[in-house]
């Protein structure tokens, strides 16, 4: 049998994983079973045909065939997912006879793969934002003040700047001009980018500096660092944004990437230019930074459902319902 050839020369030739052979071998075996309820087609007198033990010929199975069984998948409710993984699997297997010289070309490989839906960033609310950033500035006595400053700095930096949580742990000292109100930031494939930030900032860039070097014992070459002026670690940074997160905002995921996607969408509802928050993100592609774009207008549409008197289903709505829909903190 053609398949099971198949299968021994990818799990002891190519060494593939157990599991991978075997759904490639549940998705080959579900193709068979979709196409010998179908009758095979004739072929030219003398021409030898290659017969599976059910009656399946694989070397008759043309792009239709493949791509009407996909179309089948798909109705059912399969994911995108999933669809991609059958592709993949019968795609090789056609490689594999094309190898062997047993067909002349693999009908897979012009069905065209499932796309997988992209999610829309998770992004926070300006105003969830702004109460954090406003109740750190009163810290608890209690808390330690050089930690308490730093975090809060974090925060503050993260948001504002839109970096990246690795940019922001590679951050040096000399790279944070407070002067002229700017951080040099070394990006994804060694790319620097200069981003420009605000009094606000500045001035909580000044005062952990401070706190730190009396902490330290003296400036230190990495901006962030711990009390013992080691540098800061990922998940260090992940558990400062969860805890300031946690019980204060409405999102489904807490992290420094959250507030990377907060500050794009609010740069680009306040009127910021996408080739500019491209610049600021340090995105390679505008297509990249687009997706921000659909955060952007989904608020725009929830806000005009939420507002506009004939924009529900039922008709129009009476004068008096605006304002006690609009009533739950939405801006109109």
């Amino acid at each position: 049998m053609l398949i099971q050839s198949f299968l021994t020369y990818i799990r002891c030739e190519l060494g593939l994983s157990a599991h991978t052979v075997l759904s490639y071998s549940v998705d080959l075996r579900q193709l068979r079973e979709f196409l010998t309820v179908k009758p095979q087609p004739k072929l030219p007198p003398g021409a030898g045909r290659v017969n599976e033990e059910d009656g399946f010929d694989p070397l008759t199975v043309s792009t239709s065939d493949i791509r009407q069984w996909m179309m089948t998948l798909a109705e059912s409710g399969m994911s995108s997912r999933s669809l991609r993984r059958k592709l993949t699997a019968v795609s090789s297997f056609y490689a594999y006879l094309l190898r062997r010289g047993l067909v002349v070309r693999n009908p897979a490989h012009d069905v065209e793969m499932a796309k997988i839906p992209r999610p829309l960033p998770v992004n926070i609310r300006p105003a969830e934002i702004n109460s954090i950033i406003e109740q750190d500035k009163n810290p608890d006595p209690a808390v330690d003040s050089f930690s308490h400053e730093r975090d809060s700095l974090i925060f503050l930096m993260l948001y504002s700047t839109g970096m990246r949580r690795a940019e922001l742990i590679g951050l040096k000292d000399a790279d944070v001009d407070t002067f002229r109100g700017e951080l040099k930031v070394l990006g994804k494939r060694n790319k620097e980018r200069i981003i420009p930030f605000g009094s606000e900032l500045r001035e909580a860039v000044e005062n952990y500096r401070r706190r730190r070097d009396l902490t330290v014992g003296g400036p230190t070459t990495t901006f962030f660092v711990r009390a013992d002026g080691s540098p800061l670690y990922p998940m260090l940074v992940e558990r400062v944004v969860k805890k300031a997160m946690q019980g204060r905002v409405h999102a489904g995921r807490l992290s420094p990437h959250v507030l990377r996607h907060s500050f794009a969408s609010d740069m680009l509802n306040n009127g910021a230019d996408l080739v500019a928050v491209q610049q600021l993100l340090g995105h390679e592609s505008l297509a990249t930074t687009q997706v921000y774009t659909h955060i952007t207008y989904r608020e725009l549409k929830q806000n005009y459902q939420l507002a506009h008197p004939r924009a529900g289903s039922s008709g129009a709505s009476a004068p008096g319902c605006l304002s006690s829909r609009a009533g739950n903190g939405t801006k109109i």
